[in-house]
């Protein structure tokens, strides 16, 4: 696989981890732990293959519906997460970034994410974004806010984009998703105009860096026009 065929964002919708779970007669909150395990790893084999920007679906807006003492888990997982890794990311020159509607999330965990994106501040091989209480009518939604509240009346593809959780981050290239589902459930809806779309049977506690790297092979062979003619 050509470097010159990566895909720059890659995006990943992480699924599975409960089913993977009732599969071994475990508790879902079993899954998400080895789902967390899987993401280190990933992470790690993004940036040493030469991706730039890798985008984790780690909670939606929606994910608030699931029993209380499962969204406290994974609140208590990422925070866990973040302070156990950051030398995994500083090791790895990754930079941290965390999206979403981080506003409403418990303040142990937003200040948990302030540190390590300070902390990765400085770091260039890649950048993995985590999205977390993110949903991306919501982004819109918020942008709009934020461009009518600095008295903004007119607009254009570069306006909304100013005014994303993230501007920088380029749109998508390639969407992976896990655990058989075929939809994008509502992931950076933005970014994704022209995303190629990759799915897997596999749930996420068991998809592997060598099904990444299909996946990423894959996407090298396609043939991207972008509403043109080659």
């Amino acid at each position: 696989m050509k470097r010159t065929n990566l895909p720059i964002h890659v995006g990943i919708i992480m699924d599975g981890n409960g089913r993977w779970a009732r599969k071994r007669g475990l508790p879902r909150i079993e899954g998400h732990r080895e789902g967390a395990k899987v993401t280190e790893r990933i992470v790690v084999a993004a940036k040493e293959m030469g991706i730039k920007y890798l985008s984790l679906y780690a909670f939606s807006t929606e994910n608030w519906r699931r029993p209380k003492e499962e969204v406290e888990f994974l609140f208590n997982l990422m925070y866990e997460y973040v302070k156990e890794k950051l030398q995994l990311f500083l090791e790895n020159d990754v930079k941290f970034r965390a999206m979403g509607r981080l506003w409403e999330l418990p303040d142990y965990l937003q200040e948990g994410f302030k540190l390590i994106e300070e902390k990765t501040a400085h770091c260039r091989s890649m950048t993995a974004v985590f999205a977390v209480n993110y949903g991306g009518k919501q982004e819109i939604i918020d942008a709009v806010n934020r461009a009518v509240a600095d008295g903004i009346k007119e607009f254009d593809e570069s306006t909304i984009r100013k005014y994303l959780y993230i501007p920088e981050l380029p749109d998508l290239d390639l969407l992976i998703r896990t655990s058989g589902e075929l939809r994008i459930s509502n992931f950076l809806l933005w970014q994704s105009a022209y995303t190629e779309l990759w799915f897997t049977e596999t749930l996420w506690p068991d998809f592997t860096v060598d099904e990444f790297r299909v996946a990423l092979e894959d996407f090298s062979r396609r043939e991207r026009r972008f509403g043109g003619i080659k």
